[in-house]
């Protein structure tokens, strides 16, 4: 099915049949004939009704970034949940729950961003939503409007993962392995450059593959988290890390790391991307997986 084609007409539970074109509407049947399909009056809903079009449009994206960071850690947090043991602190990498915890981040935002990118972009990441801001790609009501949907789903992820989880909510980010605050800081900006960038050049830019950014984009969430989670958790999302903190109520005192670190990754992914954008990239190799013919 070709994504950028409607398919056929749901009706919402907001929709009424208009009996009036019951007979008079027709549509494309799957054989290339005409069906007698109902065309279905759309009601809209009665508190955005009085807003205009942007306003509204500020609001669902804010509403589907909310929901889309909820679902995205809700997964990501379960997972962790399952193989983060309260009991043993800074101990050795264990390869097989390091994988497993990068698995649950990637894949989950591999879906999760398939699912809301034709609604708000499927960011998922303050970090991103700068970088998005930065680059021209969102206006700064959308990024701040976003921002705060994000913040709000990654508490919300931390409270419904604790609240239908037995035991204790065990999926804060925090220093190991002997990393110093400082080695967290760097860590958390290359990282979160890796991230952005992969965003950057998948998403924002327009290409063959475009449909595919959010596996691309899951994977690059996946990599980053394979070094990260020993040494700093793999936050790179301040609304990853934020979430438990405020659910638990209490805070390291080197968590401001995990907002400097993904906002420095973020300035850096979208400095670079903004500079070879300038320096026409798209010269140095013509024609690689352009959309034009």
């Amino acid at each position: 099915m070709n994504a950028d084609q409607p398919g056929e007409h749901v009706r919402l539970p907001w929709e009424a049949r208009d009996h009036s074109k019951l007979h008079s509407h027709t549509s494309g049947s799957l054989d290339g004939g005409e069906s007698n399909a109902p065309m279905m009056r759309r009601r809209s809903i009665p508190i955005l009704s009085s807003c205009s079009k942007e306003v509204k449009n500020h609001l669902v994206a804010m509403l589907s970034e909310f929901v889309g960071t909820f679902l995205f850690l809700l997964f990501a947090f379960g997972g962790t949940n399952a193989v983060n043991d309260p009991t043993v602190v800074d101990s050795p990498g264990n390869p097989a729950k390091l994988l497993y915890i990068s698995l649950c981040f990637g894949m989950s935002l591999m879906v999760n961003g398939w699912v809301f990118f034709r609604i708000s972009g499927g960011l998922f990441n303050p970090a991103v939503t700068l970088g998005m801001t930065m680059v021209g790609a969102l206006t700064y009501v959308r990024g701040a409007l976003v921002f705060l949907g994000q913040i709000l789903g990654g508490i919300a992820a931390a409270a419904v993962t604790y609240a239908i989880l037995p035991g204790p909510l065990n999926v804060r980010t925090s220093l190991g392995g002997g990393t110093s605050v400082v080695q967290g800081l760097f860590i958390e900006m290359f990282l979160t450059t890796e991230l952005v960038l992969t965003i950057f050049m998948l998403a924002a830019e327009k290409h063959r593959a475009t449909y595919m950014a959010p596996v691309g984009i899951g994977i690059s969430l996946f990599i980053t988290e394979l070094l990260g989670v020993y040494y700093t958790g793999g936050s790179v999302n301040p609304a990853r890390s934020f979430g438990p903190s405020v659910v638990l109520g209490s805070f390291y005192y080197y968590d401001w790391i995990y907002w400097v670190g993904p906002i420095l990754g973020s300035l850096l992914a979208s400095g670079f991307y903004l500079l070879v954008k300038a320096l026409e990239y798209e010269t140095v190799n013509p024609g690689q997986d352009s959309v034009e013919k």
